[in-house]
């Protein structure tokens, strides 16, 4: 951690820009967050707006959406946070390591 940065060591941090991914790497993911969310809400995938998406290096396990009494593995992950848009609502996915994109209703403060 960078001495100099006072936010919160538990927040995830943003990666370096990455130098090797392929164009259009960052579309299953999202495809798949998308596909999630419309069979959750019950909407056409036309109603879903992505807002963002970026790759992050998470803190830990918890993949920036932390679990009350649950314990994750101590460890750098790096993944990936997709903010998508339905009805005037914002949810957050989150993924990482080997785990697909999830909705994380409670997203860490950033």
């Amino acid at each position: 951690m960078n001495p100099s940065d006072s936010s919160n060591p538990t927040s995830p941090t943003p990666s370096v820009p990455p130098v090797s991914t392929p164009p259009g790497a960052a579309a299953a993911p999202v495809e798949q967050a998308k596909a999630d969310l419309t069979k959750r809400l019950g909407i056409a995938e036309t109603a879903v707006k992505v807002l963002g998406a970026e790759e992050v290096t998470w803190s830990d396990g918890s993949l920036g959406c932390p679990e009350p009494g649950m314990h994750y593995t101590q460890a750098l992950v790096n993944g990936m946070r997709i903010t998508l848009e339905a009805d005037g609502k914002r949810y957050e996915y989150h993924s990482g390591g080997a785990r697909p994109p999830f909705l994380c209703e409670n997203p860490q403060a950033r």
